[in-house]
């Protein structure tokens, strides 16, 4: 999976005014590409790569989690919510004015 940090997206620029002067001008005449590969960096995943990478981080915790919460209910604790999350479902489509 590929690293989710959003700071490593595009490559760092000088702070020195002039080198940064001088870096605007090589890309903008073409001397220097736009966004530089990193060596060994893995290609931009397709959405659909990403979705599927959301989906198995979520299945993670959510297998997880649930079992923990009940673990750590009381017999009364569970079956008050179940019984909430039973009233929930049968209560039906809710109308919005």
């Amino acid at each position: 999976m590929p690293n989710r940090s959003r700071t490593d997206t595009k490559p760092k620029r000088p702070r020195d005014l002039n080198q940064r002067a001088a870096d605007t001008v090589a890309r903008a005449t073409g001397e220097m590409p736009d966004e530089a590969p990193k060596p060994g960096q893995a290609p931009e995943p397709t959405p659909e790569e990403r979705h599927a990478a959301a989906v198995a981080l979520g299945r993670m915790g959510g297998k997880k989690g649930g079992p923990a919460r009940a673990k750590k209910m009381t017999p009364e604790e569970r079956s008050e919510s179940a019984r909430k999350a039973a009233q929930v479902r049968w209560r039906g489509p809710t109308r919005e004015a």
